[in-house]
């Protein structure tokens, strides 16, 4: 008897699409579905910036003091949508449950154990392409109004949890980035980080090597998932698809009804994300600003401004003076950015736990459905090493590390 060798692969942003080549290039026969085409949502206008310096998870007990002036500042990186405040309250209740040391510590050790193999990861699923579409640069987070002391702190904050980091003056950081602002006087530089020109053509590069090695896409939505003891049957409003092997979610912030479809709970919610992107360039890397948390990202059609952290539910219309408000910052911070015009403006839904750990590795009811959703801030520099740990899972063989503390039974 012929082994079942067919895998669906649910979504196609930038981790479904890794999941998809990896699992087709190990020899399995794999359809991807997704009815918003290739690459799109987050993985079309987030940062670019392969993060591997954060390995500490949001939920941080130093927030709790900066909560106020933050949610009375327009300039501030994150805003809750009175409206949605009583929907989002039981997400926030479990994000505040993880603040104590013991659990922030656990989650910022797998956190680290993703992002350290990370672009490592991404070499071998790209392999020639990798240096077309990812440059390593490294990044700097910049101090404006941080003492020596402060930023001292922050700095032996990374290197001690083994961030490879170098901490520069004034004039180290202007002589990298010259289009800085005199007002910056520190950075830290992140050696181990990269970044991509372009998030799309990346997705694109994945999906074109994908179908090469005859991958299939559909372009449907997946409405209903029936499992059976030895296969998974799946319905799209058009038509039925049957007798996958597995499947393996990758629906970022949209997982919540197909999770519970299955009967697991997934405390999931859409922390919108914004950036403007402008037509002119300043910068050979990401820089990041502590003081006014933000990132600009160089970009092969020019400067991306990303940030903000806004709860306002998935079908909330966009709040577009998010993103306009992100050039006065990038004015704040660059030369010569005074009489620069607005850009075009994007918003996307990053895909967040209240742990700010993803969820990796099979359903624990249902050993054919498999799980990669839910990488926050982190889905672009996370998706190459979560394909490989859903390679070993899909394999039955064991993975690099233990892949325990991202299960969806966490949850339940």
């Amino acid at each position: 008897m012929t082994k079942n060798k067919k895998i669906a692969v649910i979504g196609a942003g930038i981790v479904g699409l890794c999941n998809a080549l990896q699992l087709q290039r190990h020899g399995y026969q794999v359809t991807l579905f997704d009815p918003n085409g290739i690459g799109t949502k987050c993985s079309i206008g987030n940062a670019g910036h392969f993060a591997t310096e954060q390995v500490f998870p949001l939920a941080d007990k130093a927030l709790l003091g900066k909560l106020p002036k933050m949610l009375m500042d327009s300039l501030s990186p994150l805003r809750i949508d009175w409206r949605y405040i009583l929907k989002a309250l039981p997400w926030f209740a479990r994000f505040c449950a993880n603040m104590p040391t013991e659990k922030y510590r656990l989650n910022s050790t797998a956190l680290k154990a993703l992002n350290t193999p990370a672009l490592d990861s991404y070499k071998r699923l790209l392999g020639d392409s990798f240096n077309n579409h990812i440059k390593l640069n490294g990044s700097l987070l910049t101090f404006e109004n941080f003492s020596l002391r402060e930023v001292e702190k922050v700095y032996h904050t990374y290197s001690s949890n083994g961030v490879n980091v170098e901490l520069l003056d004034r004039q180290a950081v202007h002589t990298l980035e010259p289009q800085l602002s005199d007002q910056v006087n520190y950075a830290l530089l992140f050696k181990d980080v990269g970044h991509t020109p372009d998030p799309h053509q990346l997705s694109l590069c994945i999906y074109d090597m994908f179908v090469n090695l005859g991958g299939e896409f559909i372009e449907q939505a997946i409405t209903e998932i029936n499992v059976q003891s030895n296969s998974v049957d799946l319905t799209t409003q058009q038509s039925e698809h049957n007798q996958f092997a597995k499947i393996v979610i990758c629906t970022g912030a949209w997982s919540k009804d197909l999770c519970a479809q299955l009967g697991y709970k997934l405390p999931i919610e859409a922390e919108r994300g914004y950036h403007n992107m402008l037509s002119t360039h300043a910068l050979t890397r990401p820089v990041a600003s502590a003081d006014r948390q933000f990132i600009m990202t160089p970009m092969q059609s020019g400067l991306r401004l990303a940030g903000t952290v806004e709860f306002a539910g998935l079908d909330t219309a966009p709040l577009y003076t998010r993103a306009a408000r992100l050039l006065t910052h990038a004015k704040a911070m660059l030369k010569a950015f005074a009489d620069v015009e607005q850009g075009t403006h994007w918003m996307g839904p990053r895909p967040s736990l209240p742990d700010s750990l993803p969820v990796i590795g099979a359903a624990p009811n249902h050993p054919n459905v498999i799980f990669a959703l839910g990488h926050q801030h982190l889905g672009l520099t996370q998706a190459a090493i979560t394909s490989e740990l859903i390679a070993n899972v899909v394999a039955k063989q064991p993975t690099v590390f233990d892949i325990t503390p991202y299960s969806i039974a966490r949850f339940q």
